[in-house]
């Protein structure tokens, strides 16, 4: 199997894009699989190299990658050393991001172009992830499958009300503490200005209505991040998605970071598994 981590896409007047490969080489053209990370997520979290693996494994060419304001850098793609970026981050920039992957993976000039099916392209996306590949799927004629992994419903909720949001225009930032690295990470006001800026696009309820290929939802039954009513409320939507509810799974299906083990959490790989059968059907 190819592991080829942290290749660069360059890009010109915008932060570049780090991205791994995981495959098969034998020359044989395999399905694409593009893989997002969600907020305060990255690439290389907890098992996501044993889920890119197992995707390898099952005959698929697979892609995960940082979103360029995720926090993190070209040379520390881990955790979140560059916050000024994670502040500059917003929802149309992780689309932009997205789209650039998708052109350069789906072009004839990529290095792997004989090993990929780029008539076979799948979108998977984990929490906030989740969206941006529900919103990307109705935008992009390659994407044949899209997947959400504990996925958000809709993101006008999750900003401040009231005090708060006027507090937060009048100061230009807001921080939220992360749990796991103590960080106080801000969030710059053009954050919101952007989400009202392309409100109509970013509708998550809109987008999961106008999906037209297979969409599966898969997600744990006591998420303590996204409610389960979330699944719910897409699969609703969208009544010919699937929705495949993983009994007493959490938000990220029992992994955690970092994960030293070397096979997946059992709840994980119900995860693969009914996402690998779902994407070959």
């Amino acid at each position: 199997m190819q592991k080829l981590k942290n290749n660069v896409l360059t890009r010109n007047n915008q932060k570049d894009i780090l991205v791994d490969y995981f495959f098969t080489k034998n020359d044989q053209t395999k399905p694409i699989v593009i893989f997002c990370h969600g907020y305060k997520g990255f690439k290389d979290w907890g098992a996501w190299d044993l889920v890119a693996e197992a995707f390898a494994d099952a005959g698929f060419f697979f892609l995960k990658f940082n979103f360029s304001h995720n926090g993190g850098t070209i040379s520390e793609p881990i955790d979140f050393p560059d916050l000024e970026a994670f502040g500059e981050n917003n929802y149309t920039q992780e689309l932009n991001d997205l789209q650039f992957v998708i052109d350069y993976v789906t072009n004839t000039t990529f290095e792997f172009s004989d090993e990929i099916n780029t008539e076979h392209s799948s979108l998977i996306g984990h929490s906030r992830g989740g969206g941006i590949v529900t919103i990307k799927a109705t935008e992009e004629a390659k994407i044949t499958n899209v997947i959400s992994w504990a996925g958000v419903s809709d993101y006008a909720s999750r900003f401040p009300k009231g005090e708060a949001l006027e507090h937060w225009k009048n100061t230009g930032v807001m921080y939220v503490v992360n749990g796991r690295t103590k960080q106080e990470m801000p969030h710059f006001y053009q954050f919101f200005e952007d989400f009202k800026t392309n409100e109509t696009r970013l509708d998550i309820q809109k987008a999961t209505k106008n999906i037209q290929i297979p969409h599966l939802i898969v997600h744990g039954t006591t998420d303590p991040a996204v409610p389960v009513e979330e699944a719910n409320e897409l699969h609703a939507w969208n009544p010919n998605s699937k929705l495949q509810l993983i009994e007493n799974a959490d938000h990220v299906f029992g992994a955690k970071h970092p994960w030293n083990e070397t096979y997946l959490p059992k709840d994980l790989e119900a995860v693969v598994n009914a996402t690998i059968d779902f994407i070959k059907k």
